[in-house]
């Protein structure tokens, strides 16, 4: 199942560091199967405020993206964003390609009825 590194990037202005990163990060990502799926596009908010743009990579696998983010090369890498931008980034598991969403609710219905809470 693919897992996914999601960051969330505040509005700033880009200096000489970033565009290093920008131009070194695939470097980083090939060995663990990362690949880009959205960089730096301008979002349309349609509910809430979204101050910035997202970047979203893909990996083969929470394994992979975990790897990733504390490889070596990675991890020397990283300095050049986190000095410049303001981000929060997560992992994610995906959804395989059978997920139904009421089987979802459904469990969190069961969930909310045993203990008066639900885990999402």
């Amino acid at each position: 199942m693919p897992a996914y590194a999601v960051g969330h990037l505040r509005p700033s202005r880009p200096d000489e560091e970033v565009f290093t990163y920008m131009e070194r990060v695939q470097g980083t990502l090939d060995a663990f199967g990362g690949r880009f799926i959205v960089h730096g596009a301008t979002v349309e908010v349609l509910e809430g405020t979204w101050p910035g743009t997202i970047v979203m990579i893909e990996f083969p696998g929470m394994d992979e993206a975990r790897d990733w983010y504390r490889s070596s090369a990675y991890r020397e890498l990283l300095p050049l964003r986190t000095r410049n931008l303001e981000s929060a980034v997560i992992l994610v598991d995906g959804v395989g390609p059978d997920y139904d969403a009421a089987v979802t609710a459904a469990r969190l219905r069961g969930e909310t009825a045993r203990t008066g809470t639900t885990s999402g």
